[in-house]
C-alpha cells in the first residue's frame, strides 16, 4: 500500500493532523526551519549577486536524518508547514534537505486544523511557490545585511552587544520621537463650564458649546469671568430636543493586529502571549474523547475575509439562538485595506458550535479567555447592526448654548454578544449628562454652574497594543513580526516598559540619534513601507528579489562607510550611586540589565560585586517596617518587596499605599479598575475601600 508523508512544522500540529488521516499517512514535524544562514557570518556573497549561503542549523542533525530515513520510505511526501512566506520557505529549504523535485506537486496548504481542511488540502498539492520563497529570501538577506554590518558599527562606536534592525529599529524610533515630542509639549491652558438645571421632569446636566453660534474656546480664567458676568441673573430654556436612530455596525474579525490590540485592552495580554496562546488553540488542544482539534483558523492573517462554510455556520447559530432580526438581510462581507494575502481568512473559531462554555474543562485560563475573545468578535461580526436612540438638548440663554446628550439602546443586535473595546485617545469628550425628561421651549432653573480649568496633555507613550497600531498603520513590519519586534527592543534595552507605557531608554535614543544622523533613510517609515510593498511585488512576480536588493544594498554600503569614518566613539557614562561597595569601598554605579537597572562595582573586572538598585516606594514593610521597594521577576515583571530580603519575604503584586489602613492600621495596596484608582486593605476581614481622589488632569 503506498504510504505518504506529511511534514508540518509542529509536533501539536503533527498529533491533531493525524487523526484526520488514514494509516496510509505518516505525519513528522520539522520544528521549524532545518536550514539557514550562518549565524557565526553574513552568510551572503555580495560579490556573486547575493548569492545566500544556507546551512543546516546547529542541533538538527539527527532529525534531519529522521526526516531523510522517512521520506526514503515513503512514496510521496506532502510538505504542510504555514501557509505564508514563512512557511513556504521552509517547505523549500526541507525539499533541498531531502531531495525532493521543488516543480513537483509537493506542497499541501490549510487555513485551519479540521478534517475538512486537512482531507481537501491533501487531495489537492501544488509545486512549491518560488516568488513567495523569493520573498521571503530577499526579506532575509536585507535584514542579515543590515543587521551584520550596521551591528557592528554600533558594537565599535558605542557598546558590544547592542544590535540594529531594519524593523526593530524603526519600532525604536517611534517610540523616541513619541518620548521627544512629550518633552517638547507646552501645556495650553482651557476651561470648560457645565451647568447643573432643574427640569419638570429632573435634574441634567449641559455643557457650554457655542458662543453666537461658533464653538466656544475658554483660554484663560479672565475669559471665563466674562462669561460668568454675562450669565448673572440669565433665563435659561430648552431651545431644540432632537431624537435621531442611530445604527451601530459591528468590527470586523480579527486580524493579527487587531487581535494583539483588542487582547491588550481587555485581557492585559501582551502581543507576545496573545500569539503564544493563538497559536495553541491553531495547532490543536485536547478536547476529552475528541482528541486533539484546531480551535481557530491561521492566526497570522492580514485579511478579514471569511470562508462561505463559516458564515453559513454562523447564522445557523445566531437564529437558533437568537430571534431572525439578530441576523442581518445578507450575510456581511468584509474588505481589508491594501494589499492582503486574500487566500487566508480572518481569525475565526473554526466551529462557531464550539461555544467557549463547552470548552471550559478542556482550556487553560488565559486560553479560554482568548478563546471567548476570537469565537465573540466572530459571532457579533456576522449579526445585525444594534440601533440606539439619541437624544441631544440644547438649552440657550442669549448668545450661550449649552448641549446636553444621552443614548440608549433601542435593539442591541451585535452588542448582546460583544463591543469593541476603544483607546482612550479615540474617545469623544462628553457634552453634558441627560436622565431628566425635557420639552421644547421649557424654561429651566439654573442650579449651579461649574467652571474647571484644564490644561491640554501630551500625546500619551506607547503602549504595546498602540505601538502594534502604528506599526500596521505605517506599514512597518508584518502581521507575523510585531510581538518578536517588540520584545526584541525591550530585551535588548533600548525599551523600558513602566506600568504598560513603553519609554526609550539612554541607550536607546543614544542608538536612534546615531542611526537618524547617519542612515536616515533606512530609518524613515517609508522606506519600511516601501521595502513591505517591493516584498509584495517579489511574491506577485513583479520584481526579481536580486534586483531589490542590488537597489537597497549600493546606497546603504556608501552610508556605512561614510559612518565608519564619522562618527567617533560614543561614551555613555553610568551614572554614581551613593552606596558604596563593601568590597572595595567605591562608588557603585547604576548600570542597565535584562531585567532593568541594577548596580555595579566600577572597578570591575577586579571587582565584580553588584547588587540590585533598590526604588524605595514611600511605604514601609508590614512585616519588619523597612522600606518597601521595586523588584522585578525573572520574566521583567514588576512587584514589591521588603529590602533586607532575604531576611524579610513580604512581597505584593499591588503598589503598596504610603499610609495605612485608617480602620484597622494593615497595609493597603492601590488597584486601579475602569472607575478608577482605590486604596484597598489587604486585610481581608476589614473590607476597606476607598477611591484616590485625583486632580483632573491627572485622571
Amino acid at each position: 500500500m503506498a504510504k505518504t508523508l506529511v511534514i508540518v512544522e509542529s509536533p501539536a500540529k503533527a498529533k491533531s493532523i493525524s487523526k484526520f488521516l488514514s494509516s496510509q499517512y505518516t505525519v513528522k514535524a520539522s520544528m521549524g526551519h532545518l536550514r539557514d544562514l550562518p549565524k557565526s557570518q553574513m552568510g551572503v556573497d555580495i560579490e556573486k549577486n547575493f548569492e545566500p549561503k544556507y546551512i543546516a542549523i546547529r542541533g538538527r542533525g539527527n532529525l534531519i536524518k529522521e526526516l531523510r530515513t522517512a521520506a526514503k520510505g515513503a512514496d510521496r511526501i506532502l510538505l504542510a508547514s504555514d501557509p505564508d512566506r514563512e512557511g513556504e520557505a521552509i517547505a523549500w529549504h526541507l525539499a533541498h534537505l531531502l531531495g525532493i523535485d521543488t516543480e513537483g506537486k509537493c506542497r499541501i496548504e490549510f487555513h485551519e486544523i479540521t478534517k475538512p481542511a486537512i482531507t481537501a488540502a491533501v487531495k489537492q498539492p501544488r509545486k512549491i511557490d518560488t516568488d513567495r520563497v523569493d520573498a521571503q529570501q530577499a526579506r532575509r538577506i536585507l535584514d542579515r545585511l543590515v543587521g551584520y554590518q550596521l551591528s557592528p558599527l554600533l558594537w565599535r562606536k558605542v557598546k558590544k552587544g547592542l544590535s540594529a534592525g531594519r524593523v526593530q529599529s524603526v519600532a525604536v524610533r517611534l517610540i523616541c520621537d513619541r518620548e521627544e515630542e512629550i518633552r517638547n509639549f507646552i501645556p495650553e491652558e482651557y476651561w470648560s463650564l457645565t451647568a447643573q438645571f432643574h427640569a419638570a421632569g429632573g435634574n441634567f446636566s449641559a455643557k457650554l458649546v457655542k458662543k453666537d453660534s461658533q464653538k466656544i474656546a475658554i483660554s484663560s480664567e479672565t475669559e471665563m469671568e466674562l462669561i460668568l458676568k454675562d450669565l448673572e441673573n440669565a433665563n435659561y430654556s430648552v431651545q431644540e430636543v432632537r431624537k435621531k436612530e442611530k445604527k451601530k455596525q459591528p468590527a470586523p474579525p480579527f486580524t493579527t493586529s487587531t487581535l494583539q490590540q483588542e487582547a491588550y485592552r481587555k485581557l492585559n495580554m501582551s502581543p507576545k502571549r496573545t500569539m503564544m496562546l493563538a497559536q495553541q488553540l491553531y495547532e490543536g488542544l485536547e478536547l476529552g474523547k475528541q482528541g486533539s482539534v484546531g480551535l481557530i483558523t491561521y492566526m497570522r492573517t492580514d485579511s478579514v475575509r471569511i470562508s462561505e462554510i463559516a458564515q453559513t455556520e454562523a447564522k445557523e447559530w445566531i437564529l437558533e439562538n437568537y430571534s431572525p432580526e439578530y441576523y442581518p438581510p445578507q450575510a456581511r462581507e468584509y474588505t481589508s485595506k491594501g494589499r492582503t494575502q486574500e487566500a487566508h481568512e480572518a481569525v475565526r473559531p473554526t466551529s462557531v458550535l464550539r461555544t467557549p462554555d463547552s470548552l471550559k474543562e478542556f482550556l487553560s485560563r488565559d486560553q479560554l479567555r482568548l478563546y471567548r475573545l476570537i469565537w465573540s468578535r466572530f459571532l457579533a461580526s456576522q449579526m445585525s447592526v444594534a440601533l440606539l436612540d439619541t437624544l441631544t438638548v440644547e438649552v440657550g440663554t442669549g448668545k450661550y448654548l449649552f448641549r446636553a446628550n444621552a443614548s440608549t439602546v433601542r435593539f442591541p443586535g451585535f452588542l448582546a454578544v460583544y463591543e469593541e473595546s476603544q483607546d482612550e485617545s479615540d474617545k469623544e469628550p462628553e457634552e453634558g449628562s441627560l436622565s431628566a425628561q425635557v420639552v421644547q421651549e421649557e424654561a429651566l432653573e439654573l442650579l449651579k454652574l461649574n467652571e474647571k480649568q484644564h490644561f491640554t496633555e501630551p500625546p500619551a507613550r506607547y503602549t504595546e497594543a498602540s505601538l502594534v497600531r502604528k506599526m500596521e498603520e505605517e506599514g512597518i513590519g508584518r502581521p507575523s513580526t510585531y510581538a518578536p519586534t517588540i520584545e526584541t527592543i525591550q530585551s535588548r534595552g533600548y525599551v523600558a516598559k513602566e506600568g504598560k507605557q513603553l519609554s526609550p531608554t539612554e541607550l536607546g535614543e543614544i542608538v536612534i540619534s546615531l542611526l537618524k544622523e547617519n542612515f536616515s533613510e533606512l530609518l524613515s517609515l517609508e522606506f519600511t513601507a516601501n521595502f513591505e510593498e517591493k516584498l509584495d511585488d517579489i511574491e506577485e512576480g513583479s520584481t526579481q528579489w536580486r534586483t531589490v536588493i542590488r537597489d537597497f544594498y549600493a546606497p546603504f554600503a556608501t552610508l556605512l562607510a561614510k559612518a565608519e569614518e564619522k562618527i567617533g566613539k560614543v561614551q555613555i557614562e553610568d551614572k554614581i550611586s551613593d552606596e558604596i561597595c563593601e568590597n572595595c569601598g567605591r562608588n557603585m554605579v547604576i548600570k542597565m540589565g535584562r531585567y532593568g537597572k541594577f548596580l555595579a562595582c566600577p572597578g570591575f573586572p577586579e571587582c565584580r560585586n553588584t547588587k540590585p538598585l533598590l526604588e524605595e516606594i514611600g511605604a514601609n514593610c508590614p512585616k519588619c517596617g523597612h522600606s518597601l521597594v521595586v523588584r522585578r521577576s525573572k520574566k521583567g515583571r514588576r512587584f514589591y518587596g521588603c529590602s533586607t530580603y532575604p531576611d524579610c519575604d513580604f512581597v505584593s503584586w499591588e503598589l503598596p499605599a504610603p499610609e495605612p489602613c485608617p480602620q484597622c492600621q494593615s497595609l493597603m495596596v492601590i488597584k486601579g479598575s475602569k472607575q478608577g484608582r482605590h486604596y484597598v486593605c489587604t486585610n481581608q476581614e476589614c473590607r476597606y475601600d476607598q477611591p484616590i481622589e485625583e486632580p483632573e488632569e491627572e485622571k
